[in-house]
């Protein structure tokens, strides 16, 4: 029997890299399978993908740091599937999102209120607002689980991106509070840590891997992760195989954090 069959899967950012790799990896265990992201053609194609291979999804479009459009988002998932058993927070922004919104990747003396404010709501909001929505669900089903991706530029400074590894911190320890207040509800919260992953979040800078010397700097695997990989590690926080995992952090960076 598959994994998470019967199961009913929240993917948020499930239009492209990783998000998108959880909608298919979710998938194949037997779980329909809900993506909420801002692109609605992103969307279209994952779901067209999800069932071309044989599984069952759906999805709405949402901006998740607006509490009014993550209601509406969540409601459409209710009215497909009538439930949620797992919720992966995935939906984020990082070093590409300077390119479309630039200065949000700054430092603290270059970054505007506003920009703070725009990072903090796509990547630390959207986990409150959609945990908020699904827990009190999973509450009345008897249990479910909530896997919230966080970074290692949440366990460690940074130069810049402030607003980045703010949030990708603050996911870390909310993740913790939601482990402890909900595991009497048989509801598990755990944290991916992931490191570099070759998805369009760091399109800008993935080219660095293509000099030994750096690769070799910037991790002892000498490559990125690819979006399947840290998808199968959500997996397994979300599924019996970790019946016992509860508020602990998956560091899942090829060796980058043993340095």
């Amino acid at each position: 029997m598959k994994r998470l069959e019967g199961k009913v899967v929240l993917v948020t950012g499930g239009g492209a890299g990783i998000g998108r790799a959880c909608m298919h990896v979710f998938a194949r265990e037997g779980a329909k399978v809900f993506a909420i992201s801002r692109t609605q053609s992103k969307l279209d194609e994952v779901v067209a993908e999800v069932t071309a291979a044989g599984g069952i999804a759906g999805a709405a479009a949402a901006d998740l740091s607006d509490p009014v459009q993550a209601e509406r988002a969540f409601k459409a998932l209710i009215d497909k599937f009538g439930r949620v058993d797992i919720l992966i927070n995935n939906a984020g922004v990082g070093y590409s999102f300077a390119q479309v919104e630039p200065g949000t990747m700054n430092d603290t003396t270059t970054t505007t209120p506003e920009n703070w404010r725009r990072v903090m709501g796509i990547n630390l909001d959207s986990v409150f607002l959609m945990s908020r929505l699904a827990i009190p669900y999973m509450q009345k089903q008897g249990g479910g689980a909530v896997v919230n991706v966080s970074s290692i530029w949440g366990l460690g400074g940074a130069a810049d991106a402030h607003a980045y590894t703010a949030a990708k911190g603050a996911i870390i320890n909310y993740t913790r509070s939601l482990a402890v207040a909900y595991a009497k509800d048989n509801i598990r919260s755990n944290t991916i840590c992931p490191g570099w992953v070759d998805t369009g979040m760091v399109a800008s800078v993935i080219h660095w891997f293509e000099d030994p010397a750096m690769a070799d700097q910037i991790t002892p695997m000498r490559r990125p992760a690819r979006p399947e990989e840290i998808a199968k590690a959500c997996l397994f926080l979300a599924s019996d195989d970790a019946s016992y995992v509860n508020g602990t952090m998956l560091v899942v960076d090829g060796g980058t954090k043993a340095r």
